[in-house]
């Protein structure tokens, strides 16, 4: 289900709220079904107010990924409209925590937070605590936390974010005296609701939901199982949300979908990712586009070609590699090898010389030998990343590589992990080098945090520059001249 646009303006939003009457939508009604009950919560959040004495807060924290991230800009922008304020304490009226599940650590975080909070809830009666995202779609987790984590109240996964208000107005309004767990999970959905409440973390720059789902099934990714299969937003409910960032003063958009590449193969009238590039090129006032993430196998020469003349799309590509063995390649159900994802390399860079490169690697797969992790250290060297996100293979319950043999000793993975980083930071110290004393545009994003006579931001390969500013300069684009490097960021001064 597509309505017109992912995010509407307040003024928007308060007069749908006006429409809304005394009944209740019936479920296929979305989004005004939520607006119902978000309405139905404000009276019940201005009479709690009164009573004591003070305004509700909501501490929303996200594990993840820049998907979960998005995700959680909606939940904040659903629970100030009910009439929540925004709070960092651990103490406050509405803890949420927006999980994911990509890696066994993730998850050992939220079971030592939700321990933690056992004490605080007992001092604040009015505390709900919900958990939503990657980590609520495996059946285990949502059992062990039954068992484990009674002072949980609400339990949602990654396809029905926009049910928040419902689910919270059953808690507050209809059981508030309930210990029982409101538990509503859906295992899948071909729904995309659009209209939702959203908060942006930064005024002049914004995330923007393309597609959901991934149908690669890499054997070492939970992801397809719980983000469910792909679904395409409609490009017209894509190009109307981006028009109305603009017009509240965004200047930068992060197209984002777990495999942007494949975007729009499912729609009634089908259209590539690189044709909605050159769509969202023609937005006024929108002067820099991101995207991510890429699968190699989905790259296509069309999309190349765009970037090479594109005057918004930003020069850089995170483009996964997780492996730079063909055997391993195989194994993990990536559909390139070695070879083609050099000769893919090849044609970005011709297309576009200054492009700065990232990737995602996997050290210790099961049956990873010497060999298979020199060919990853031989493309690392040929492709001389910008930087690299590099992890140990953590073994997720449900996929095809847990259940393989073979797994790679600790004390193996480590040396060679260590191996690894050392020389990803080698080759990202000197391309850092060879920026010293060229002019960079570069976005301010805010006050650096060690020295307030600093501002920071990014280039348009993504590169973090820290330079003397002041706060009038955040969302804006100014050159900046690269002084010195840090390895991993610049120093710089703005030109006049």
């Amino acid at each position: 289900m597509s309505l017109n646009k992912e995010v509407m303006n307040r003024q928007e939003i308060e007069k749908k709220l006006e429409k809304i009457d005394i009944t209740l939508p019936p479920p296929e009604a979305e989004p005004d079904r939520q607006y119902y009950f978000i309405k139905k919560l404000r009276v019940w959040v201005e009479e709690k107010k009164k009573e004591l004495g003070r305004p509700l807060t909501a501490n929303i924290t996200t594990f993840g990924c820049q998907m979960n991230a998005r995700d959680s800009e909606k939940i904040l922008g659903i629970m100030q409209m009910i009439g929540y304020e925004e709070s960092d304490s651990d103490e406050a009226d509405f803890i949420l925590y927006n999980t994911c599940t990509v890696r066994e650590n993730a998850n050992l975080k939220v079971y030592g937070r939700l321990g933690q909070l056992k004490k605080a809830k007992s001092k604040n009666p009015n505390m709900v605590i919900a958990l939503c995202g990657c980590m609520m779609q495996e059946e285990s987790v949502v059992d062990k936390i039954k068992k484990s984590y009674r002072n949980v109240d609400i339990i949602f996964g990654t396809h029905n974010i926009f049910k928040l208000a419902e689910l919270l107005s059953i808690k507050l309004l209809d059981r508030p005296e309930s210990k029982k767990m409101i538990i509503d999970i859906w295992e899948g959905t071909t729904e995309i609701v659009e209209d939702l409440p959203n908060e942006r973390k930064y005024t002049f720059k914004g995330g923007v939901n393309i597609m959901f789902g991934c149908n690669n099934f890499c054997s070492y990714c939970i992801v397809p199982y719980v983000r469910g299969r792909e679904r395409s937003r409609e490009p017209e409910d894509i190009i109307a949300e981006i028009e109305c960032m603009v017009q509240d003063g965004v200047i930068e958009v992060m197209l984002l979908g777990q495999n942007v590449n494949s975007y729009g193969k499912n729609l009634k009238n089908p259209i590539t990712f690189a044709q909605l590039l050159e769509r969202i090129e023609q937005i006024d006032g929108l002067e820099r586009i991101r995207f991510m993430t890429s699968h190699p196998k989905d790259l296509s020469d069309e999309l190349i070609a765009v970037m090479g003349k594109s005057k918004k799309i930003c020069k850089q590509m995170h483009l996964p590699l997780q492996s730079g063995s063909s055997r391993l390649l195989k194994i993990m159900n990536r559909h390139y090898t070695k070879e083609d994802y050099l000769l893919l390399v090849e044609k970005i860079r011709k297309a576009v010389p200054d492009i700065a490169l990232t990737t995602d690697i996997i050290v210790g797969f099961p049956g990873e030998t010497e060999e298979d992790f020199e060919e990853t250290l031989d493309v690392v060297s040929k492709v001389q990343y910008d930087s690299a996100f590099t992890f140990i293979y953590s073994k997720r319950t449900g996929t095809p590589a847990a259940q393989m043999e073979n797994q790679v000793p600790e004390d193996v993975v480590k040396d060679r992990f260590d191996r690894l980083l050392k020389l990803v930071q080698d080759i990202s110290t000197e391309k850092t080098k060879k920026g010293i004393g060229s002019v960079e545009e570069v976005l301010v994003e805010e006050m650096n945090q060690q020295d307030d006579s600093l501002v920071t931001g990014r280039t348009s390969q993504n590169y973090v520059v820290h330079f003397p500013g002041d706060a009038s300069l955040i969302g804006k684009i100014v050159p900046v001249r690269l002084e010195e490097s840090k390895g991993f960021y610049y120093m710089g001064k703005m030109e006049a």
